[in-house]
């Protein structure tokens, strides 16, 4: 079970949900120094080093929702509201 599970509905055709979820994967490789690749319609990445090491999880993507799990390790966790808020934020910008 992940530590943070976030589901978001949206009206996006999949061309374009798939381009903006890998938009976010770039976005959290650059600041988070996650690692990512598709696989299907599911963005997989993990955090061998940096920041987020450690945490990992999927980015899933179909015609009407997006949801992003992530595994936290136990040394994170505390800051799970923290990532939730950045998650929220950023699928709000990427979905609209």
């Amino acid at each position: 079970m992940a530590t943070i599970d976030i589901r978001r509905s949206h009206s996006l055709t999949m061309d374009v949900v798939r381009l903006r979820a890998e938009e976010l994967a770039k976005d959290m490789e650059t600041k988070l120094g996650i690692r990512w690749q598709w696989e299907g319609d599911r963005i997989k990445f993990d955090a061998p080093s940096g920041m987020a090491k450690g945490a990992a999880g999927a980015v899933i993507v179909d015609a009407s929702t997006v949801r992003v799990e992530i595994d936290l390790p136990f040394l994170l966790r505390p800051m799970k509201g923290t990532v939730e808020g950045k998650v929220n934020s950023k699928l709000d910008n990427i979905l609209k």
